[in-house]
């Protein structure tokens, strides 16, 4: 396939000349196509946030420190949780020799 085919190219290849037209085929592609392009506007709009905007090490540092800590606070929760719900293991008591998680 080359990057420059239709979608009518693309179509008439895949099924030929009696192939059925998919349902709703136009309004899906300018439905996507509009997508696209929110997505890239937002795109757009973040680096030039970023740009106007710029944050300091210690910003960032701090950060990724707070999404790290989020991060380990729920591994910690679906520990936890499947040791209580699927093992059956209450969290007051030690697990045997064997670690389960």
């Amino acid at each position: 396939m080359y990057n420059n085919d239709s979608i009518e190219t693309l179509l008439l290849r895949h099924y030929g000349q009696n192939g059925p037209t998919p349902d709703a085929l136009e309004q899906r592609l300018i439905n996507s196509v509009r997508h696209d392009a929110v997505i890239q506007s937002q795109e757009v709009l973040a680096a030039t946030q970023v740009l106007k905007h710029p944050m300091s090490r210690r910003h960032a540092v701090k950060i990724v420190a707070v999404g790290s800590a989020g991060l380990g606070l729920l591994a910690l929760l679906l520990r936890c949780l499947t040791r209580l719900l699927l093992v059956g293991i209450p969290l007051s008591r030690p697990l045997p020799n064997r670690e389960y998680l």
